[in-house]
C-alpha cells in the first residue's frame, strides 16, 4: 500500500475520532491505530527500496549517456583529423599537379626556344647564301638585304 494512503488514514482517523467532553483530546482506536502504523511501517522500506532503484537506474542512465557522448565527440574528433588529411592530401595533390604542370610548360617552352634557335639559323644561312649570290652578282637581284 501506498505511504500516502496510510497517512491520509491516519488523518482521517483523526479527524473522525471522539471528543473527549471537556478537553482538546480524542479518543482513537488503538488497534486501529498500530495497525495503519505497521502497515506503514511495512511499507516504507519498499518504497525506499523503490526510490533507491530509480536513481540507481537514473544514475545508470547518465553514465551511459555521458559514455555515449564522449563515443560521439571521440568519433568527431576523428572525422575530423580524417577530413583534415585529406585536406592536406588534396592540398598536396594539386600542388603536385600544379608543379607537375609548370615542369611540362617548362619543357615546351624550352623545346620551343630550341627549335625557333635552329629556325633563326636556317634563316640567317639563307639570307647569308642570297647576300653571297648578290655579291657574285653584282648585287642586282631585286632584293634589298637591308629590308
Amino acid at each position: 500500500m501506498d505511504v500516502l494512503v496510510l497517512i491520509d488514514k491516519l488523518d482521517e482517523l483523526v479527524a473522525t475520532a471522539k471528543n473527549v467532553p471537556m478537553t482538546d483530546q480524542v479518543r482513537i482506536d488503538r488497534e486501529e491505530l498500530f495497525e495503519i502504523i505497521d502497515q506503514m511501517r511495512s511499507t516504507i522500506p519498499e518504497e525506499i527500496k523503490q526510490a533507491r532503484w530509480i536513481v540507481k537506474e537514473r544514475q545508470e542512465m547518465l553514465a551511459e549517456a555521458k559514455r555515449e557522448a564522449e563515443r560521439l565527440i571521440g568519433e568527431a574528433r576523428d572525422q575530423a583529423q580524417r577530413e583534415a588529411s585529406q585536406q592536406e592530401i588534396v592540398k598536396l595533390a594539386e600542388r603536385e599537379t600544379r608543379l607537375g604542370a609548370e615542369d611540362y610548360a617548362d619543357g615546351i617552352l624550352e623545346n620551343l626556344e630550341v627549335n625557333l634557335g635552329k629556325f633563326l639559323a636556317a634563316v640567317q644561312r639563307g639570307r647569308e647564301q642570297l647576300a653571297a649570290r648578290d655579291e657574285g652578282t653584282g648585287g642586282t637581284a631585286g632584293f634589298d638585304a637591308t629590308s
